[in-house]
Order: C-alpha cells, then sequence, then structure tokens
C-alpha cells in the first residue's frame, strides 16, 4: 500500500468516525453524566468493535454474510433492539449528577465499556463500510503488515475521536452547561436511539 492510498484510507476513516450516529450520543452521554474517563472508556471499546469488524472484513467473514444474508439481518435486529433499549434507559434517566458509592461507580465504568463495544459489534453496517472500504486496497495476495495497517488505521482513529469528543465535552466551562442540560441530552439521545432502532428494523 502507498502512502497516498494509506491516506486515502485514514481521509474516509475519519470522515466515518465523525459522521454523527449512535456512537457520538452514547459517548456524549456517558461524558455527562459521569465523567470524561466514562466517555473515553466508551470511546476505547468502540474502537475496539471496530477492529473486530474490520479483521473480520480482511480475513473472509463478509463472504459468509454473502452466503448466508439471514445472519447479517439477524445482527442488525439485535442491534436493533439494544438500541432500542438504550434509548428507552436515556428517555427514563432523571438527567441529574449525583455522588455515587465506588460499587456504583465500577458498575457504571463496566456500562461503558459494554454499551461502547455492543453498540459497535452489533452495527453490521460497519461490515458493509468495510467490505466496500477494503476491496479498494485488497490484493490476491495481501500480506500480514498490509492486513495489520489496514485492521488498526480504522481502530486507531474511531478510538481516537471519540476520545477526543469525550475531552472536549469535559472541560469544566462546557461540562457545566451540558451538565446543566443533562435531562435534556438524556431525553433528546433517547429519541434519536428510537428512530434509528426503528429505521433498522423497517428497512
Amino acid at each position: 500500500m502507498s502512502w497516498t492510498a494509506w491516506l486515502a484510507l485514514v481521509g474516509v476513516c475519519l470522515l466515518g468516525a465523525m459522521s454523527p450516529g449512535p456512537s457520538l450520543a452514547v459517548v456524549v452521554r456517558h461524558t455527562v453524566n459521569h465523567s470524561r474517563g466514562h466517555g473515553m472508556v466508551v470511546g476505547v471499546f468502540h474502537a475496539l468493535g471496530v477492529g473486530c469488524y474490520a479483521l473480520l472484513s480482511v480475513t473472509g467473514l463478509a463472504a459468509l454474510f454473502a452466503l448466508y444474508p439471514v445472519g447479517q439481518q439477524l445482527l442488525g435486529w439485535a442491534g436493533a433492539a439494544y438500541l432500542a433499549w438504550l434509548g428507552i434507559k436515556a428517555l427514563r434517566s432523571a438527567g441529574s449528577i449525583t455522588e455515587e458509592s465506588s460499587a456504583v461507580a465500577d458498575q457504571h465504568w463496566q456500562q461503558a465499556a459494554r454499551d461502547g463495544l455492543m453498540i459497535s459489534l452489533l452495527n453490521p453496517k460497519l461490515m458493509i463500510f468495510f467490505i466496500a472500504l477494503f476491496s479498494q486496497f485488497v490484493e490476491p495476495e495481501t500480506s500480514s503488515w498490509l492486513v495489520l495497517v489496514m485492521v488498526l488505521t480504522p481502530t486507531v482513529i474511531d478510538g481516537g475521536w471519540y476520545c477526543l469528543v469525550a475531552l472536549v465535552l469535559s472541560r469544566p466551562s462546557v461540562l457545566v452547561r451540558l451538565r446543566a442540560r443533562a435531562q435534556l441530552i438524556d431525553r433528546v439521545t433517547g429519541v434519536m436511539l428510537l428512530l434509528i432502532a426503528l429505521r433498522v428494523v423497517t428497512l
């Protein structure tokens, strides 16, 4: 892969990460309701899910979905159910920030990790995205280092972008204003996630 091709890959992956969607909503919600670290955990685990799809796309699981499209459909429905569950949780949230015991805080860290990972793993469109993207770079005899580059590039960009979002949103001047509107943010997030879930099952 030439430097020009790699830069093109970087550009596409960056634009894909920056496009608004449920992943951004989940990062914002965890950052506002808990902390910068929680938002960054969502971003890191979301990136791990992205990396899994990138690896599976390069190594050929996409061909399995081509043979058994029902697998992709079932995964899409599972993703829609998870988005709907997140949306309902957001709508029911009180939108308030309170002191937490260590046990509750630990639970929120685990929830941030789980939400970040599942929001990407239950999004089969990532597989389609990587199939289309990597088809431009994969050759008949793709070397191991090229596979590594193609997997690490979207993983690092995705995690870096969402960690940057959490970092910016957690600045005291920004966070105070956001937390004052935490309930509104939860309501908007919940509605958006439910609409996305509805769109997934009706397409």
